[in-house]
């Protein structure tokens, strides 16, 4: 028996990126109102918290998140496994290991992105990742890194950032028995640019993700990086097996019924069917104590160019918010035609 046998690696056509302070159980909550079918993933969650942590805090989810991938920074095999292991109660489709955050907080902690210098480590996390569940296991990582000044000296003025450092990253990963890789296609510069300017300054290399599938067609490949249009997925579609959108889905949720077509769907929901099922939400979470706020804060976009945007904004900004205010501020909408 190969011991690297797992369940089947999720193959969804489209999946919402990881984004710290953005993906959590509340976000997630918001997206499934619009869409039924998308991948989710959570935020990036270390190790150390999982081991150290408020498990149903940090964990938990409902059943509607589904299918859902656990994300984890690790440092070494060992917590890996153990974040891993105590992780196996919950019901993840999926758990996915961060080597693409350019962060200098997680890579001054040999986390994230800098560990691509080191991709034998990097295979035993992995390694220890799979030995902890049988559920799929999978890598999210940066085409290459700068890791000058932040690196150790023996290797801190090497840059990975060929397609060749890449690809004997992914070959050395792939020997544990990954078959899913998540590439994000700009490298990562460890010092100088903080996480925003990494997303937006070193530039798009897309053939270097499409190279890899090509030359390694067994792999499972999804894109990622600067992805805001359906035209985009499409165009990536012919090239790799699935697509990660991130910011855009934040900024422009309704994007999300643009989706439907990817699952044999046509989704025809409205933003006055959206807030109804907000209200609900909302209305659950305050019997649990739970601030409206917390979840609210993730909606900003539900108006994205459209009328009604700015009055949208200014009402759910409202420290004061609550499922009342959502009722009022629905009719008002509806009393000036702005829904």
């Amino acid at each position: 028996m190969n011991k690297y046998k797992k369940k089947e690696i999720i193959k969804n056509k489209i999946s919402i990126a990881p984004m710290v302070d953005r993906t959590d159980r509340h976000f997630r909550n918001f997206v499934r109102m619009i869409n039924k079918d998308v991948l989710l993933y959570t935020e990036m969650i270390t190790a150390q918290a999982i081991i150290n942590g408020d498990l149903d805090y940090i964990l938990g989810f409902e059943k509607i998140e589904n299918p859902i991938v656990l994300q984890i920074a690790a440092t070494s095999p060992e917590e890996a496994y153990k974040a891993v292991k105590i992780s196996e109660k919950y019901d993840y489709d999926e758990i996915n290991l961060n080597v693409g955050c350019p962060s200098d907080r997680v890579s001054g902690n040999m986390m994230g992105a800098c560990l691509m210098a080191y991709p034998e480590k990097v295979a035993k996390i992995l390694e220890a990742m799979n030995s902890a569940t049988s559920k799929p296991v999978s890598i999210k990582h940066r085409i290459g890194i700068d890791g000058t000044k932040i690196l150790p000296d023996e290797i801190s003025k090497k840059v990975f950032d060929t397609y060749e450092d890449m690809k004997n990253f992914v070959e050395i990963v792939k020997k544990v028995g990954i078959k899913k890789f998540i590439i994000h296609a700009r490298i990562a510069v460890l010092a100088g640019l903080d996480t925003k300017q990494n997303r937006e300054i070193p530039p798009l290399r897309y053939d270097e993700v499409y190279k890899i599938k090509k030359e390694i067609p067994d792999l499972y490949v999804e894109i990622n990086g600067g992805i805001k249009t359906v035209e985009e997925i499409d165009k990536h579609l012919e090239h790799v097996d699935s697509v990660m959108i991130g910011r855009q889905i934040y900024e422009n949720p309704m994007i999300l019924t643009q989706f439907g077509k990817y699952y044999g769907k046509n989704i025809k929901i409205t933003r006055e069917e959206i807030i109804e099922k907000m209200i609900k939400y909302v209305e659950k979470i305050e019997l649990n104590g739970i601030r409206p706020h917390l979840f609210l804060m993730h909606t900003h976009g539900l108006f994205f160019g459209q009328k009604g945007s700015k009055f949208w904004k200014r009402a759910i900004n409202n420290p004061k918010a609550d499922s009342f205010m959502l009722k009022n501020l629905l009719k008002e909408l509806k009393n000036e035609r702005k829904i």
